[in-house]
């Protein structure tokens, strides 16, 4: 079986091309983060999606700063020794969503394993600094693991997101290759928590990394298991050459297929596709 890593560079297919950002709601947002100092996952891990998604408005913002402590082999975003805590950054995100008008705000951020806390402080500060100051503004969290601590899951459980998200990225046959420092079990458990907790849920995986189709019908049935409401299913893209590379490029068809069959399992909302990614359309999975 192709394992991605060990194949030659694949010409993108027709259907993966990708408009460059423009428009003057992309400027003003583009002004808008440079301003207030902020980071935006959009920018950061080269999302497909950023002209789309900037030229409508919105935009996911990452917290804690944009070195991350882990080295996962399919995100572009930098590793290795992050800054020091910004306690000001709660208030900049709060100030940034108010002034680009968002509705639905998506809040991401790097690991920080290095903290005691995980940076779940920071997180809870985040949540309330931007409901306190748009109230009428839907929250959602993609948020790390944590390393599984359960005390530090709560502070985020404590300021109730409308939705969190916990993403797997892959099945579990591929997971030491492509989140070294992350367990499969440990990310179910975390969703679970959250879906005790009375919160909804969501997770997403990327497709293209030389999973089956039979270990994509597994994942979804561990994410319902754990109590998983919403699912995104995208192609992985290689984001530089130091990174995986990828062993296929999915046909449009079976996305589609990947969502009838993700509906038919249970879950209440599924976005699949080539370019999506887990905040793409996001408002929509309230």
């Amino acid at each position: 079986m192709e394992v991605a890593g060990k194949l030659k560079y694949k010409r993108k297919p027709s259907w993966l091309r990708i408009k460059l950002p423009t428009g003057e709601n992309y400027k003003k947002v583009r002004k808008i983060v440079e301003e207030n100092n902020l980071h935006t996952i959009c920018e950061s891990a080269n999302c497909p999606n950023m002209g789309e998604c900037w030229g409508a408005g919105t935009a996911t913002f990452m917290i804690l700063g944009n070195v991350c402590t882990r080295s996962c082999s399919f995100c572009a975003v930098a590793t290795g020794r992050p800054p020091s805590i910004d306690w000001d950054e709660p208030r900049r995100v709060a100030e940034g969503v108010k002034v680009m008008g968002v509705k639905h705000c998506v809040i991401t951020s790097v690991d920080r394993d290095e903290l005691k806390d995980g940076g779940s402080e920071i997180w809870a500060s985040t949540v309330r600094a931007v409901r306190a100051l748009n109230p009428e503004t839907k929250i959602e969290t993609l948020i790390p693991d944590f390393k599984g601590n359960m005390d530090n899951l709560q502070n985020l459980i404590d300021v109730r997101p409308n939705v969190v998200s916990h993403n797997m990225e892959t099945v579990k046959r591929l997971y030491r290759l492509v989140r070294p420092q992350a367990k499969y079990e440990q990310s179910l458990n975390v969703i679970r928590a959250l879906k005790n907790a009375g919160l909804r849920t969501k997770s997403g995986i990327m497709v293209g990394l030389g999973e089956t189709t039979e270990e994509v019908y597994e994942i979804m049935d561990h994410l319902l298991d754990a109590g998983c409401d919403v699912l995104t299913i995208g192609q992985y893209l290689q984001p530089t050459k130091m990174h995986l590379l990828v062993t296929e490029f999915i046909e449009p068809e079976t996305f589609d297929h990947y969502k009838t069959i993700g509906l038919e399992r249970g879950f209440d909302y599924v976005e699949s596709g080539a370019l999506v990614r887990s905040s793409y359309h996001a408002e929509r999975h309230v």
